[in-house]
């Protein structure tokens, strides 16, 4: 089969991935193999290939945001039907062992699993999973549109929630790619108003049609204060940026696993008055259930920018260079 590996990391000019022929996989005991059907570009898979995240073992093939059916069944498998449509996130594995797992937050797992870094992904014609981290995927959701839910969506979610955005509240969104557009919608229909801070043209006209309250340059300041916000650019300059937005008690939520050194914080003007920061490290399965609901329930659409597979090196690239607004999609 066909599948994109992370030959060696740099900037995207200078081509950090390869395609490679390699043996179709076969699943292990409580896995199931996936025949790709499309799987959804992440800016993680960026700062794996670039380096920001140092790959977990060589060669490894990126994607975390698969949709495709179950083409073979590994010993013990039973939740998935053949044939049956699934999504294949990016946490893969946790331990089910450690304090955190067994107090029910296995986003903070001492020894998680992650796919497409800790194991191949879907750049490929197929990868496998551990049926117990997969997803069944809404019926009235196309392929290409679930595909971003399956991380973007997910991620997006979760650190709305740990935004504590009371009802009717006011919330910042700071960069607005994949993410942050699916986020956004899920914040309006929730009743919030919603101020987005980003740069690039097409970020902000895709904002503005999703009909936020308004759309402003990412250093700029928002027409009222904030009662929280979500920064989804990996860039750290814009953290005492977003934390000055903050009204008295609000939360910044960090949504990237990966961003740029913080420069120094003004205590009073940044982080006095009870403002918090805090990171959002992974997401659990019932996190991602409830999205994959939610989204269903709200109509939540993904502006998606297609590529076929064989040209994944080249969406890699033009999401470094913000060419495109949303998710970008593979289709195998």
């Amino acid at each position: 089969m066909h599948a994109w590996v992370v030959d060696h990391v740099t900037r995207m000019d200078g081509g950090p991935l390869r395609r490679v022929e390699r043996e179709r996989p076969e699943p292990g005991p409580g896995q199931v193999r996936v025949a790709v059907i499309c799987c959804g570009v992440c800016r993680t898979d960026l700062h794996l290939a670039e380096g920001d995240l140092a790959p977990r073992h060589p060669q490894v093939t990126p994607g975390h945001e698969v949709v495709g059916r179950v083409d073979a069944l590994g010993p013990g498998a039973v939740r998935f039907a053949l044939g049956e449509r699934i999504g294949v996130p990016w946490l893969g594995a946790t331990d089910g062992t450690c304090r955190f797992c067994r107090g029910g937050a296995e986003n903070l797992c001492l020894s998680p699993r992650f796919t497409g870094w800790d194991h191949d992904g879907g750049y490929a014609d197929a990868c496998l999973v551990d049926e117990r981290f997969a997803y069944r995927l809404p019926a009235g959701i196309g392929d290409d549109q679930a595909a971003p839910l399956l991380c973007a969506g997910i991620i997006g979610y979760r650190a709305l929630r740990l935004a504590e955005v009371p009802p009717g509240g006011r919330l910042g969104i700071y960069g607005f790619g994949g993410s942050a557009h699916l986020t956004a919608q899920v914040a309006l229909a929730q009743g919030l108003r919603v101020h987005v801070l980003t740069r690039g043209a097409g970020n902000r006209e895709l904002a503005g049609r999703l009909g936020v309250d308004s759309v402003g340059g990412p250093a700029d300041a928002p027409p009222e204060p904030l009662d929280g916000a979500v920064l989804f650019a990996p860039a750290g300059d814009l953290v005492p940026v977003a934390l000055r937005a903050l009204d008295r008690g609000a939360t910044l939520a960090v949504a990237g696993i990966w961003l740029s050194p913080i420069p120094g914080l003004d205590y009073a003007a940044e982080l006095f008055q009870e403002r918090r920061l805090r990171s959002v490290t992974a997401n659990t399965r019932r996190d991602g259930e409830e999205f994959l609901r939610l989204a269903g329930r709200l109509g939540v659409h993904a502006t998606t920018v297609g590529y076929p597979m064989d040209q994944a090196q080249v969406a890699l690239a033009d999401l470094a260079d913000g060419r495109f607004s949303g998710a970008a999609v593979l289709h195998a």
